[in-house]
């Protein structure tokens, strides 16, 4: 059991290139049984969207910072009134997903042009793309998952370098 436990913790850390988790957790994993800690539910209900990032934007934050002790972060990002103002930036990020829920929002990337994402279109941003944001529904939702929870955005002078 001791060694499934440090083989299963080994392979989560270098998979996920992530800190490598205690062995305790995974001996319970390697044991079949799960363990709560992290465990957290979000619900639409009781939802508060706080300005953040941009100030066109609000943010629900959906608590996985905290579950994952700052791994990994995921919003719920959507429109709202403010002065669109949109730079050319990348972000020090080891993975970023955003997944349009409702709306449209456009995107100028690094070697890939114009993207325009509907509802339904999900989008990988490798690690450092530099991209900007080229406008959006005032009806926008998306969710966006990045690793780490606390990255930096850095602006830059265009998009094509």
């Amino acid at each position: 059991m001791e060694q499934r436990a440090t083989a299963l913790a080994r392979h989560l850390s270098t998979a996920n290139r992530l800190p490598m988790p205690s062995t305790r957790a995974c001996k319970l994993i390697a044991g079949g049984i799960m363990t709560t800690r992290g465990f957290v539910v979000s619900h639409a209900r009781d939802a508060r969207f706080e300005r953040g990032l941009r100030a066109f934007f609000e943010y629900r934050d959906l608590g996985i910072a905290r579950a994952t002790e700052g791994r990994v972060v995921a919003h719920v990002i959507r429109a709202t009134d403010g002065d669109f103002l949109s730079h050319p930036h990348f972000h020090k990020t080891t993975f970023q997903m955003i997944y349009v829920l409702k709306g449209w929002i456009e995107f100028d990337y690094e070697g890939q042009g114009k993207v325009r994402l509907e509802a339904g279109s999900c989008a990988h941003q490798p690690p450092e793309i530099r991209h900007q944001e080229l406008g959006h529904s005032a009806d926008l939702e998306l969710l966006e998952i990045v690793f780490p929870a606390d990255f930096e955005t850095v602006e830059v002078p265009s998009v094509n370098g």
